[in-house]
């Protein structure tokens, strides 16, 4: 039997109206407690991506807000899905989200950061799918000492404050017994070596900063704020080849003709009272091109016509969304005398029948509730 999804906040172990911290350290202890890594019980893995998905969530005030307006369903609308789903060990999962580890120490083999950079594209390239170049700036691997941080020919020796270990204690004494306090070694800085001449490049960190510009295949039917993650692209570790993720945040900007609803779109056409009143062919634009739209006499302000498979495409599979067009009939404001008695006796010619609508048998109410949505 399949289990009901559960609340973000009660994943958490959290109520509502907690805090940014409360929140964030809920999370950390419930890292160490579900990850595969460390614990034995047989959906421990399942149980973790739940809590880091709830996570991801509310340490977002956007992500948090509609998520409490309108639950995983408006989540979905606005099309997020999980980026942190397949970490490797606990460290690994600080790293992304709060960029520090466990212990505090920065070995030879650490993988490095994650970097996140935005990139912004138009309405049409959502639509259609882009590559693109976004600018970064990151840690790769020093080429000169090939990331061990020494000048080439050079050698080093086992940190004598550490022992090589890389890293610290000091122990204190309290009422409740000893109280044991680890911290990266100031010496060699968690290396656990002190080397006898730093690379002239990179200075003994094995990493150069640079800018570069990072490509990225953005998907049709992406959503604003969704991310990407590029593999391998981010920084590079402390004497370390191996490098963090990349997440590209993609911005659409907005468009002046739509107004996106998850995979659908509005828009508005103006009509003159005439075009309404007479019909017409009337133009209306899409991201396919423009579309001849027939008018039906009789056309009343506010109706809504739904054009299939005119919206966005779904980001997974081959269904688009559709293009909803509201009709919107423009009045004269200004009219001369003779403009004036010319539809005064068109009026007078009119009976109540002329004004009869094929809604009008659904009550007033009825219409305005068709109208919002």
């Amino acid at each position: 039997m399949a289990r009901a999804e559960s609340d973000y906040y009660e994943l958490l172990r959290v109520q509502r109206e907690a805090s940014d911290g409360e929140i964030k350290q809920s999370f950390r202890s419930l890292a160490r407690e579900l990850h595969p890594d460390v614990s034995s019980a047989p959906d421990a893995d399942q149980r973790f991506r739940e809590v880091a998905e709830a996570y991801e969530v509310l340490s977002d005030p956007e992500r948090r807000a509609l998520y409490d307006r309108y639950g995983k369903a408006g989540l979905q609308r606005r099309g997020f899905e999980p980026a942190f789903t397949d970490f490797g060990s606990v460290a690994d999962i600080f790293a992304a989200f709060f960029g520090d580890d466990l212990g505090g120490q920065r070995g030879r083999s650490q993988r490095g950061g994650d970097v996140q950079v935005v990139a912004q594209i138009d309405l049409d390239e959502a639509f259609t799918g882009v590559a693109a170049r976004v600018p970064v700036e990151v840690a790769t691997p020093c080429e000169r000492c090939d990331s061990s941080g020494a000048e080439p020919g050079s050698s080093s020796r086992a940190c004598s404050t550490c022992g090589g270990a890389g890293a610290v204690r000091t122990v204190s004494q309290n009422i409740f017994g000893q109280f044991v306090q680890q911290r990266a070694c100031p010496d060699c800085g968690g290396a656990g070596e002190v080397l006898a001449d730093p690379c002239s490049e990179c200075g003994g960190e094995g990493r150069r900063v640079v800018r570069s510009e990072l490509e990225v295949d953005i998907p049709a039917g992406i959503h604003d704020g969704q991310q990407i993650r590029v593999r391998g692209e981010g920084h590079a570790g402390f004497r370390s080849a191996e490098r963090g993720n990349a997440f590209v945040v993609v911005r659409v900007r907005p468009d002046d003709r739509f107004v996106r609803d998850g995979d659908d779109l509005h828009t508005a056409l103006r009509l003159t009272m005439l075009d309404a009143a007479l019909g017409t062919t009337a133009t209306v634009a899409s991201l396919t091109g423009d579309i001849e739209l027939e008018v039906a006499a009789g056309t009343q302000p506010g109706e809504v016509r739904a054009l299939p498979g005119e919206g966005m495409p779904a980001l997974r599979g081959s269904r688009r969304g559709s293009l909803y067009v509201r009709l919107d009939v423009a009045v004269p404001t200004t009219l001369d005398p003779e403009q004036r008695r010319l539809l005064e006796d068109v009026d007078r010619t009119l009976g109540p029948e002329a004004y009869a609508s094929k809604s009008d048998g659904e009550g007033f109410f009825s219409r305005l509730k068709s109208a919002l949505r």
